[in-house]
Parts: C-alpha cells; sequence; structure tokens
C-alpha cells in the first residue's frame, strides 16, 4: 500500500524552548540592570547631594577665616551640596569690607571650596574718629576697610581729604579712583617710589577735579603736580629732587602742573 509521509521534525519544539528561555534570561537580566542603573542615579543625583559635605576648602586671610567665613556666609554644619548657591555665596562674601574678591568652587558631589582675596592699603588718611585722631585705610577701589592699627610703612599719608564719621566699608568719591589705582599700580611695580613720599596733599578745585602737593621724605621741599600722579611723573619728580642732594641751594617748591618741572632756586644762607 502506497502513501506520502511527512516527517516533522522533532528539534523544533526544543529550539523554540531554548530560545524561550533565552529571552526570558535577558529580559530580567535587563529589568536588573535597569534597576541597578536606576538606583545608581537617584543616588548620584538626588540622595548624594543632599548628604552633608564632606569637605569643605577655606582659603581666607588673617582675620577673616574658616569658621568665620562659613557662618558669615550663612553656610551651617549639615550643608549638602545642593543646599549651597554658588553665586549667592559669592555675592555675600564680596560684600564684606575687608574682602575684595570671592570665588566659590562646588566639585560634584560633595566638595565646596571657597577662595577669598583681602583688600589691600594703598594709601591712609588719618580722621577723627570718637575724638580720637586714627589712620583710615583705603584700597584701590577707595573703600575703606581698616580704621586705627595696622601697619602705616611704606603707605603715602593722603591729608585734605575731609571725612566726617568714617566707617568700615564706606567708599570714597570716584574723582580719586584713577589716583587710588596708581598708587596700586607704583606699589606693585616700583614700591620704592613710594617709599620716598611723605605725604601727599589734595586741594579740591573750585569746580572740577583736585591739585596735589607731594612731600618727599629726605628733602624739605613742596612739589606741585595738579593731577597728573603716575610712575613716570613720580620718577621725573624724584630725578629732580637728586640734584639738590649735593647742592648748595635748592627751592622751596617745583610745580610740575604744566608736565614739566619748573622751580625757583632758595638761596642757602650763609654758613649752612
Amino acid at each position: 500500500m502506497g502513501g506520502d509521509f511527512i516527517y516533522a521534525d522533532a528539534d523544533v519544539p526544543l529550539k523554540n524552548a531554548a530560545s524561550g528561555k533565552v529571552e526570558k534570561g535577558l529580559k530580567r537580566l535587563l529589568i536588573t540592570a535597569g534597576i541597578i542603573l536606576g538606583a545608581e542615579l537617584v543616588w548620584l543625583f538626588v540622595v548624594s547631594p543632599c548628604i552633608p559635605l564632606s569637605t569643605v576648602e577655606v582659603r581666607g586671610f588673617t582675620g577673616f577665616d574658616g569658621a568665620e567665613v562659613l557662618s558669615y556666609a550663612g553656610i551651617r554644619e549639615g550643608a549638602s551640596f545642593i543646599s549651597v548657591n554658588v553665586k549667592e555665596t559669592e555675592k555675600v562674601l564680596a560684600a564684606h569690607y575687608p574682602v575684595e574678591s570671592a570665588r566659590v568652587i562646588k566639585r560634584f558631589p560633595d566638595r565646596l571650596s571657597i577662595f577669598l582675596e583681602p583688600r589691600r592699603a594703598v594709601a591712609l588718611s588719618l580722621a577723627e574718629v570718637q575724638g580720637r585722631l586714627l589712620p583710615i585705610y583705603y584700597d584701590r577701589y577707595g573703600v575703606v576697610f581698616r580704621i586705627g592699627g595696622g601697619e602705616t610703612a611704606n603707605l603715602p599719608l593722603v591729608s585734605g581729604l575731609v571725612l566726617e564719621n568714617p566707617v568700615l566699608g564706606m567708599k570714597l568719591p570716584a574723582a580719586f579712583g584713577p589716583l587710588l589705582a596708581e598708587f596700586a599700580k607704583i606699589q606693585e611695580d616700583a614700591p620704592e617710589l613710594l617709599e620716598a613720599v611723605s605725604e601727599i596733599r589734595i586741594s579740591r578745585r573750585a569746580f572740577n577735579g583736585f591739585d596735589l602737593a607731594l612731600y618727599p621724605v629726605h628733602y624739605p621741599i613742596q612739589v606741585r603736580l595738579g593731577d597728573n600722579f603716575n610712575e613716570e611723573t613720580l620718577r621725573y619728580v624724584m630725578l629732580m629732587l637728586d640734584m639738590f642732594k649735593s647742592g648748595n641751594s635748592a627751592p622751596g617748591e617745583i610745580d610740575f602742573r604744566s608736565g614739566i618741572g619748573s622751580y625757583k632756586v632758595k638761596e642757602a644762607r650763609s654758613g649752612e
């Protein structure tokens, strides 16, 4: 008896079963990996930033450092990465009168660094404070950041300024900004020039600007400068003064207001 017979492949059900197990295994693996990755992301971006900072670095200066800086900035114990606002913290610290500039850096997830640049005195004046005559210190921006105490060496005394009830943080009028900026520049580039100056007197003009009178340390001579004060002019002044060091006569005044030094010689007295 003839007939056609179709033989089924017996391996097909086995392959389908094996393939299904592999797919299930991969799905479980992917689900597990996703859960682990999700947990890590939650820890990294949600939990970690809320954990208290582990490292806080503060580079301040004498009289304003460490715990005092953090307290002034409002950074309390237990502060976290997410709770510290960099821009606001910089603004608060920079507004403090002894601070010239502030830089705050956060490093994810738990590090904080604060770098402060102190104000540096470029000149001083004398003013009456609560019945006492005290030195008033200015920085290159004209900010009063110290009253009394401090070192006065190598700082020019600026007289002629009228300061009523000076307080820390007050600022001189903008008209004096270029003069103080020149003080700062000369201090950095040629400090010996300022060391040779005993006093600089400011005289306000009737309508605009001011004139300067310079008094050297080693010469009883007044040098009138107008408002023209810079390193080049100061070097020229000192060069002219050296001309009179060994001479028998010297002027009582040198006038540089025109840009060229002019003077009248005062004859030395007999026997001097």
